[in-house]
């Protein structure tokens, strides 16, 4: 067999030589897959626009909303993330383009619009009690008599993360959290808004409130360099530099800025020596502020080296001001951390005080614990204004979807290279003042705000490194409330009279001139 079988090889190799072809040339190929058609890129939804009627006493205005969804896109076109956005303009859906046009947000990082939008500035407004309490349930809006609509169109954004407002990937959501790429991002939204309604030409205002004033300052700088200038800034219970309410060891400035603060809270529930509380909150302030900032800030800075009768002195004065014991102020060593002094203050009494609101008060369920389970003040507002937010955007604005309204969430956030220090924009500010000589700014305060206290604003004002001359531009309101300063329904109208003189002197004409 093994014969025959190589007997038979060179029948093998000529059949395989010369017959047949049964290689890939003798069979016909396959046709070639057509190619792919290329992706559409999405369809941009349409904003939602309706008419409404403002009663304001015996008249009415008529006025436009607009909301939906702005796409903002990387260099390549792509989309990255949507902005939901809430505009309100009279005239026309885009508005008079020689109006004035402000756009608004809030803070967090990680919060929503909601709090200026229906709180005080927009057309209509969360139903409270007159003294800003939250009233019973169900919860509802109502006419705002008092809106800065009269004096300027509005605009109200949320940045990503926050309200509808999100990236097109979970990975991409990261590249937003940050202080930068959050300033990079609104101010896309901005000029997209400015390009798309025609309002290149409208006199631009900026109002943020909290984390909202740290990022109006940095669009400013930002903004001014790209083109953009801005008539007028208004600050809701700000923060510009971080380094004024972190309570970090070595940093021994907001235990200074602070302390007024205390005081006004302390007066207010009563806790004060006979004689400082019969004094009107206005002229004992004024006596806090100064030992605040000379004496107390000198004895800090001396550390260890603070002690004898000196010492003695510190602790006896800090306690008078701020109604805890002179025990508790010795052992926190002579430095009230904000959230001890909310557990503390009222401790005898088994409550605690509110950080956005320090005249609220709540209950804890252990009355020995460091610090407060909750911040009343927070639970105040938030179950009024997360339903009457909701039932608004469908309601009343027509806008429908299954998707949740986030109103206040926690980000995790990129502060910056810890090598640059504490973050802060107060330099883009202060750089925006000296590209733009016709740049105004209104600065709005609460007494009873723990949460961005008034004394470390005017501590960051008074550190803005701006020309003297441009320091008449400045102006600054303080208000007996807290953080929302619009809550009280008597505050509410004295807000928007201040802001309405701010916008017109923001928009007088003035001869600046060339430096000389």
């Amino acid at each position: 067999m093994k014969r025959f079988l190589l007997g038979m090889l060179p029948v093998l190799a000529m059949t395989l030589a010369t017959g047949p072809k049964i290689g890939p040339l003798s069979v016909k190929a396959p046709p070639a897959p057509p190619e792919p058609e290329p992706t559409p890129p999405p369809v941009e939804e349409s904003p939602i626009v309706k008419s409404h009627l403002l009663p304001i006493g015996d008249r009415h205005i008529e006025y436009y909303s607009t909301c939906g969804m702005m796409p903002i896109k990387n260099e390549d076109g792509e989309i990255e993330a949507k902005f939901f956005f809430t505009a309100y303009t009279l005239g026309s859906p885009e508005g008079d383009r020689k109006r004035p046009l402000m756009f608004s947000f809030n803070g967090g990082p990680g919060s929503s619009s909601v709090w200026l939008h229906l709180g005080g500035l927009g057309p209509k407004r969360v139903r409270m009690l007159d003294d800003g309490a939250m009233p019973q349930p169900p919860f509802e809006t109502v006419d705002n008599e008092h809106s800065w609509l009269e004096e300027t169109d509005l605009v109200f954004i949320d940045p990503v993360d926050t309200g509808y407002s999100r990236a097109t990937t979970p990975e991409l959501a990261t590249k937003f959290r940050g202080v930068q790429p959050d300033l990079d991002s609104v101010g896309e939204f901005i000029r997209l808004y400015l390009s798309r309604f025609q309002r290149w030409s409208s006199p631009l205002f900026l109002v943020g409130e909290s984390y909202g004033t740290f990022r109006a300052a940095g669009l400013a700088g930002l903004l001014i360099d790209k083109g953009i200038a801005f008539n007028g800034i208004v600050l809701v219970s700000s923060v510009l530099n971080m380094q004024t309410l972190r309570f970090d060891e070595g940093n021994d400035l907001p235990y200074a800025l602070y302390v007024p603060t205390y005081a006004a809270t302390a007066w207010y529930h009563k806790r004060l020596p006979d004689d400082l509380q019969s004094r009107d909150l206005k002229s004992l302030l004024a006596e806090v502020e100064a030992w605040a900032a000379s004496e107390y800030t000198l004895a800090l800075a001396k550390g260890a080296g603070l002690n004898g009768d000196e010492r003695a002195e510190i602790v006896r004065t800090l306690a008078r001001y701020t109604g805890l014991s002179e025990r508790y102020v010795e052992q926190s060593n002579v430095r009230i951390h904000i959230q001890r002094f909310c557990k503390e203050l009222l401790r005898d009494d088994a409550k605690t005080v509110g950080r956005l609101d320090s005249r609220y008060t709540g209950f804890d369920a252990v009355g020995v614990s460091e610090m407060p389970d909750y911040d009343p003040s927070m639970s105040a507002i938030r179950p009024p204004f997360t339903s009457a937010l909701n039932d608004h955007i469908r309601a009343t604005l027509g806008y429908e979807t299954d998707a949740q309204y986030h109103i206040l969430r926690g980000v995790e956030w990129n502060w910056g290279d810890a090598a640059e220090g504490y973050s802060k924009t107060s330099a883009a500010l202060s750089s925006a003042f000296a590209k733009n000589p016709y740049l105004h700014l209104f600065v709005a305060s609460g007494y009873y705000d723990l949460a961005t206290c008034y004394f470390a604003t005017d501590y960051t004002l008074d550190h803005l490194a701006i020309d003297p001359g441009t320091r008449a531009n400045l102006r600054t309101e303080k208000y007996p409330v807290g953080h929302m300063v619009y809550l009280e329904k008597s505050v509410l109208e004295k807000l928007q009279k201040d802001i309405a003189s701010f916008i017109k002197t923001a928009l007088t004409p003035a001869e600046k001139g060339i430096a000389k």
